[in-house]
């Protein structure tokens, strides 16, 4: 088990650590009936953070940020010698995660995404985990949160039974949504961006070799070419710069203080 605590990339704090300690401090929260906020960055989730400081607080709170993204672990290697072999991909910790809640017999709640996508995934996650219990599910609202419904959605999750809330909402609306939520819940919460729709079959998976050598960005550039452009064209050189220039010093980026204060809106 690797866990070394939090290393400074480009200002954002992320956390030096393998499936099986991420893994644990999720399930160690969800048996305790306590908060917990985890969220898996690749360079897009960074650089969200870069260019938003209020953001970058935000995620700077955060209890666990795992390196998602093989370039997210490389800074982690380069600039902390923080010796990961692999990186903490939020698809593949959502599995490992859903694993020992179906073992303990720990319910989880889903929210996010859209009806459609949650009926295609329920099936497969039970497919996978017989023993997982689903404590309840809802859909985006796509908007922001009304007066007094950010109490209501909590109050849904915690009658519910769940002992642990897997939001996706994309980044970095669901970082937003698990950031404002958790003084709200005594569970953890998990934003894990594409998850869904790779589990209930809706996008393709990179050959592993693409994701070994960090080139998943490609594969999904090509899926998607229009929505993605400004994300893999404009910020990945934008990461590799800033990245060079801590590398070499010219460049000391200084995290900001992790935020402590709810946003006065946010996406549901």
């Amino acid at each position: 088990m690797i866990s070394r605590g939090k290393r400074n990339v480009l200002g954002v704090l992320v956390d030096a650590v393998d499936y099986e300690a991420a893994t644990e401090q999720v399930v160690a929260a969800g048996r305790e009936r306590r908060p917990l906020a985890l969220t898996a960055l690749a360079v897009h989730g960074v650089m969200t953070g870069v260019l938003d400081p209020a953001h970058n607080a935000r995620l700077n709170a955060f209890d666990v940020v795992t390196p998602d993204g093989q370039p997210v672990r490389w800074a982690l290697n380069l600039l902390h010698h923080a010796g990961l072999a692999e990186r903490v991909y939020g698809p593949d910790l959502t599995l490992s995660v859903l694993a020992r809640f179906a073992d303990e017999g720990m319910p989880v709640y889903l929210y996010g995404s859209t009806d459609e996508t949650l009926a295609r995934l329920v099936p497969e996650l039970e497919r996978m985990f017989p023993a997982l219990k689903i404590a309840g599910m809802e859909s985006s609202k796509f908007r922001a949160v009304h007066v007094g419904e950010d109490a209501e959605i909590a109050d849904r999750i915690r009658n519910s039974g769940a002992r642990l809330v897997l939001v996706g909402l994309g980044c970095p609306r669901q970082e937003v949504f698990a950031y404002a939520m958790r003084p709200l819940l005594d569970m953890p919460l998990m934003a894990v961006g594409a998850a869904f729709d790779y589990h209930a079959g809706l996008l393709r998976k990179p050959p592993p070799w693409m994701q070994r050598v960090g080139l998943e960005w490609l594969w999904r550039f090509g899926l998607e070419p229009r929505r993605l452009f400004h994300r893999y064209m404009v910020l990945n050189p934008a990461y590799v710069a800033r990245l060079t220039a801590q590398r070499l010093g010219v460049w000391r980026p200084k995290p900001p203080t992790p935020a402590t204060e709810r946003p006065a809106s946010f996406a549901v």
